[in-house]
């Protein structure tokens, strides 16, 4: 095209526009994260049961929620509150109101690039050839020792296998897509079916019945839009000018085969039962491998990528721990002043000045995370002194893969050599085999104090570790209760927890706190939004109250009278 002035001007014949989409929450991910809310609020609080909800409608139950900066996870840890806290509405004002954003710590894998560069390239060039997949380092005897532990051995067939059935799949959603193609040129098909409604769908936790009786895909996909999903993943997967395979599509493929075998198994795509087996056994050879093909290197990888969250990890611990002593040293310095006969008038003067002064107290001694707390001198509760701490992080799979990782192995750090690992054997054994963490997987560290115990003696507080797969049930699964959740409700069920360590083993806070210190950012390094060390989870004048409230203050004020 020429100007007035003759001139010859370029214009753009073709723009190609790349945007990230993180995916939308179905109504089976919201339907997983309530009951796993429910279970946690039932089960993980040994002797409270519902009476959680009587502790944090107390102000007794001090609970923050992190998420990542994903939509879908925002939503995920929505829901979860929800199901913990029994909460009834849309999940929009839930997230808004509960969920903190965290990205610098539940998201990004930059610090790790290079490493998982690394790793991939050496998986590439086994799968891709005709190498033997397995380089044994270590002894049969320790499975999670060798290289590469979990690639299938005849793992570049599978892969030309792969490429033949996402094809095959593939041109089949084409033809589902050129058909609705043509029937919304000729009438809307959408005059039958209401067109999708995200708003509306963020609220259910059903599969929608119409949709599936008109033959269409399940939830916010079209088949134009299916077709997409399924086209991107053959071109990517194998580039036939080039002839080469991309090994980092394995895992979207099994994602892909997995979602539509939950939610589209309606549409009967022919091979696509034989695709996902295909798929499984790539991918569980993949994925857990992307993260480190040996036991130092996803030490490394994983200390790299969850440092940040380690580092929270045991300030939320020291933290609580730091709490719990000085509670208990308020009850033995109320307990000897009151055996030397306190008279009672100066008790309630002393109980009536810190009352005056508690705003002003706030402000100075009170912990940046500390918000509005329920004042025990007028609380008609039977254990004011009864208070429970919980931090929930929802992130993605490579963060919960990278912190498995540096708790399993953190004893290969030059300096802990010497020390037990912190999970076991017969854990390593089980998780060595554990090839996927799906939706909702989870890690759970709980910690105990033993109030019998003096506080000086390390196993005064106790750290239990647990952690379970996800719903990680295939969907050809076609007995039991399970078969009948997917074909009814499009769910599989969340499975349960897993120990870590030995029954009856006692891991100590303090050995905990040097197991994982090396790998944590130190808690100098936060930003100030995030305290850095405890400066008390109430004001004194609180503590106080507290004390005064116990049976035991009153048994030794009838006393000394």
């Amino acid at each position: 095209m020429t100007n007035d002035n003759g001139e010859v001007e370029e214009q753009p014949v073709e723009a190609l526009m790349v945007l990230k989409y993180g995916g939308v929450l179905t109504h089976a991910g919201r339907k997983q994260a309530e009951e796993l809310g429910r279970y946690f609020r039932n089960k993980m609080y040994p002797g409270e049961g519902t009476g959680l909800l009587r502790l944090h409608s107390t102000y007794r139950h001090d609970l923050k929620i992190y998420s990542s900066d994903e939509g879908r996870v925002q939503m995920s840890a929505a829901a979860f509150a929800k199901g913990l806290l029994d909460l009834e509405g849309q999940l929009t004002p839930i997230l808004v109101s509960l969920v903190s954003k965290d990205y610098s710590m539940l998201d990004g894998l930059e610090n790790a690039s290079s490493e998982m560069k690394e790793a991939k390239a050496w998986l590439n060039e086994i799968i891709t050839s005709n190498a033997n997949t397995v380089d044994s380092n270590g002894s049969p005897e320790f499975p999670w020792m060798v290289d590469g532990a979990g690639l299938p051995p005849n793992a570049s067939e599978l892969l030309a296998n792969l490429v033949k059935l996402t094809k095959k799949v593939t041109e089949q959603v084409r033809l589902l897509a050129q058909d609705e193609n043509e029937k919304l040129t000729e009438r809307s098909l959408y005059d039958v079916i209401p067109p999708y409604d995200q708003a509306t769908v963020l609220g259910k936790t059903n599969i929608d019945v119409d949709r599936i009786a008109a033959g269409l895909p399940c939830g916010s996909e079209g088949f134009l839009l299916m077709y997409a999903r399924w086209k991107k993943l053959e071109t990517d997967l194998y580039n036939e000018r080039k002839e080469r395979f991309d090994i980092t599509q394995i895992p979207d493929v099994y994602d892909s085969c997995k979602y539509d075998l939950l939610h589209n198994a309606h549409l009967n795509l022919e091979g696509l039962d034989e695709l996902f087996k295909v798929a499984q056994m790539l991918a569980d050879g993949v994925i857990p491998n992307e993260y480190g093909i040996n036991p130092k290197q996803k030490l490394k990888i994983g200390s790299k990528i969850a440092r940040r969250l380690l580092g929270k990890l045991l300030i939320d611990l020291r933290n609580t721990r730091e709490e719990a002593i000085t509670v208990a040293e308020l009850k033995n310095n109320h307990d000897h002043s009151l055996s030397i006969n306190i008279e009672k008038e100066d008790a309630e003067a002393k109980s009536k000045l810190f009352h005056k002064n508690d705003e002003m107290d706030q402000d100075d001694d009170d912990d940046k995370e500390t918000k509005y707390r329920l004042d025990p001198k007028y609380a008609n509760v039977k254990t004011p002194e009864r208070h429970v701490r919980t931090r929930l992080y929802f992130t993605s799979e490579s963060h919960i893969h990278s912190l498995m990782n540096v708790l399993r192995y953190c004893n290969m750090e030059e300096s802990l050599q010497e020390e037990e690992s912190l999970v076991c054997r017969n854990a390593l054994e089980r998780l060595v085999k554990t090839k996927e963490l799906d939706y909702m997987s989870h890690i759970v560290l709980r910690m105990f104090e033993n109030t019998e115990v003096p506080l000086e003696d390390p196993k005064r507080y106790r750290v239990e570790l647990t952690y379970s797969r996800g719903a990680d049930l295939s969907p050809l699964e076609k007995k039991g209760s399970a078969a009948t959740s997917l074909h009814q409700e499009h769910t599989l069920p969340i499975m349960g927890p897993e120990r870590l360590q030995e029954i009856g083993s006692y891991l100590t806070l303090e050995t905990m706190e040097k197991m994982i210190r090396p790998f944590a950012m130190p808690a100098e390094d936060f930003p100030p939004a995030t305290p850095a060390g405890f400066s008390g989870y109430f004001s004194k004048s609180v503590l106080d109250r507290l004390v005064n409230l116990w049976p035991f203050h009153r048994q030794s004020s009838s006393l000394g009278k």
